[in-house]
């Protein structure tokens, strides 16, 4: 309880509106996927994964359970950009574990191995999820590609989705001509 009040977490009342937590979540997607795309980056260099992140990567068909298999050096990389949001912009302590719960349901969506048509992330824009990061375990070892944690824009943005776009539009013309 020390520390969270130390990084500004509220723990008593009032309750944080509906509005307040929407969009302290949403900072905390933008700053927690902008953090991880860069160290998931950086795990891919030839120490880091050999001595790391290879670990992670014994799946090349991912399913739920794969999101936490990992080095114990992993799990503290990749888990600081969780709490860097909330660190950076303090909240209350509903929107903190609602933060948690959603992390870990996402992390756990994107390894699942399976897009569910049902799926309300298929309406968020740029939403990376099963079928995109199934690409990422699927070419494996030293893969540049699809480094994105939830939303794909930085893979856009810094050309590292081409492979998966690529074999998306040789799909798409093999699925044309059947």
């Amino acid at each position: 309880n020390d520390a969270l009040q130390l990084i500004g977490i509220r723990t008593g009342l009032p309750l944080p509106s509906k509005w307040e937590i929407l969009i302290q979540l949403i900072v905390y997607f933008m700053i927690e996927d902008y953090t991880n795309y860069w160290l998931h980056r950086l795990l891919h260099c030839k120490w880091f994964y050999e001595n790391i992140h290879k670990v992670h990567h014994e799946y090349t068909a991912p399913i739920g359970f794969a999101a936490p298999y990992a080095h114990w050096a992993e799990i503290l990389i990749v888990g600081t950009p969780s709490l860097l949001g909330p660190a950076i912009a303090p909240c209350h302590m509903t929107t903190f574990w609602l933060w948690l719960v959603l992390r870990n349901i996402e992390a756990i969506d994107t390894h699942i191995g399976y897009e569910f048509s049902w799926s309300p992330t298929k309406f968020i824009p740029f939403y990376g999820g099963a079928e995109y990061h199934d690409y990422h375990h699927y070419v494996g070892g030293q893969s540049q590609n699809n480094f994105a944690s939830v939303f794909r824009y930085c893979d856009y943005i810094y050309g590292t989705d081409k492979g998966y776009r690529y074999q998306k539009k040789l799909l798409a013309k093999v699925h044309s001509i059947c």
